[in-house]
């Protein structure tokens, strides 16, 4: 077989990377006088790192987590002392591993969101997990659809697909009855399964506000700190202060 059927050989067997750099990788290896193993290990190494990256841009692109909310961008100094802390040890995974949940307590404008979106992002980049960001209405909306399909048992193996959930904004859902009910079964599948991320303006005292019946409440609450990290966020508003910011630069 010639040389050049090589590319279409390697195509055919979908090694699409190996194909589109073969003349260059051929041609350095014969300058420097590479060993058989190390030509073939430099043609494996450059498809395994293109189907890493696509894996990684299929990850980033599923995950629907918003642009701009990164580690890079995010103010950490701002954050409090204890949450710098607690975000250096959520950065390794192992609450993914172990399927325990990160809860984000904190009036709004303090960077819960933007917190646990930089570190659900870092989590698909470093160590490769799937992760999903939903708003809660979104979510309750998407089970009651579900539900009323009856479709609902398999909107949630869908949802066990994703190793780790963000649902951001649970205090601003008021509950019906249906509404509570999805929500809370949602919770109830994850239970010591699979991780959620929950930011929420509203601390536990005011969850009842969220699912209205007492016990309900209390079930949820028991399901989500039984295996938890509590990430508390107060001082100022990030929103104000950059209003206040560029209303200075202003004048």
């Amino acid at each position: 077989m010639s040389l050049a059927s090589l590319p279409v050989l390697l195509r055919s067997m979908c090694l699409g990377d190996m194909a589109r750099e073969l003349d260059r990788i051929t041609g350095q290896a014969g300058r420097d006088g590479w060993s058989h193993e190390q030509y073939l290990r430099t043609l494996c190494d450059v498809e395994l790192g293109g189907r890493a990256e696509r894996r990684q841009q299929r990850l980033l692109k599923e995950s629907h987590l918003p642009e701009g909310k990164t580690m890079t961008g995010l103010e950490q100094e701002r954050l409090p002392l204890r949450v710098r802390r607690q975000v250096a040890t959520l950065l390794d995974g192992r609450f993914v591993e172990q399927a325990e949940n990160v809860l984000a307590f904190g009036l709004p404008g303090r960077g819960k969101s933007h917190l646990c979106c930089a570190i659900a992002r870092e989590l698909i980049v470093t160590k490769g997990y799937r992760a999903l960001f939903i708003t809660a209405v979104q979510l309750v909306e998407q089970l009651l659809v579900a539900k009323r399909d009856l479709r609902l048992d398999a909107v949630l193996r869908k949802l066990d697909g994703f190793e780790l959930i963000l649902v951001d904004d649970i205090g601003y859902i008021q509950q019906s009855r249906d509404e509570m009910e999805v929500l809370f079964t949602f919770l109830s599948e994850r239970y010591e399964r699979r991780s959620l991320m929950i930011t929420s303006n509203l601390v536990f005292s005011q969850w009842d506000k969220i699912f209205k019946d007492p016990l309900t409440t209390a079930a949820a609450i028991d399901r989500l700190i039984h295996h938890s990290i509590i990430l508390e966020l107060d001082g100022d508003s990030y929103r104000m202060q950059h209003a206040k910011t560029k209303k200075q630069k202003g004048e």
